[in-house]
């Protein structure tokens, strides 16, 4: 291992539970998973800052989620059911159909980490979200 590589272990709040890990995809804007491609993770939300990303696999780090909880639901089951859904979402503030859409599509959800997400987290660091151990670990890039 690179021994100039950084990492940084973080206490966190575990909302749903589970592990996963990949590499950090950061949106300063709020989500609606319904509007994200089905098959690939891709977001289509015009103007969105992930406009054109995908989602599938990463470690997805957000303020929080947008929209109805049955468009919600549906967006991050259709991502479930293609395996294209995030391996793990950090979020800022947590509203419950989030919460519950990430339950239902067994994603692990924390919140409240120790330091702010935006200012020690950077896109393409590792990601490790053990959310039963309320722990993220970041290698950094």
């Amino acid at each position: 291992m690179n021994e100039n590589r950084q990492e940084l272990k973080l206490k966190c709040h575990k909302i749903s539970p589970g592990y996963g890990e990949g590499e950090a995809l950061l949106s300063r804007d709020t989500i609606c998973f319904y509007l994200a491609n089905p098959k690939t993770g891709v977001i289509r939300e015009k103007g969105h800052e992930l406009e054109g990303k995908s989602v599938s696999g990463k470690v997805l780090i957000f303020p929080s989620g947008k929209a109805s909880s049955a468009v919600q639901m549906d967006g991050l089951a259709k991502l479930m059911l293609n395996n294209a859904k995030p391996s793990a979402m950090i979020v800022l503030d947590v509203e419950p159909v989030l919460v519950g859409s990430a339950v239902l599509t067994k994603i692990p959800l924390v919140d409240r980490l120790q330091e702010d997400p935006f200012k020690v987290i950077d896109n393409g660091d590792f990601v490790k979200v053990d959310s039963d151990h309320q722990i993220v670990m970041v290698i950094k890039h």
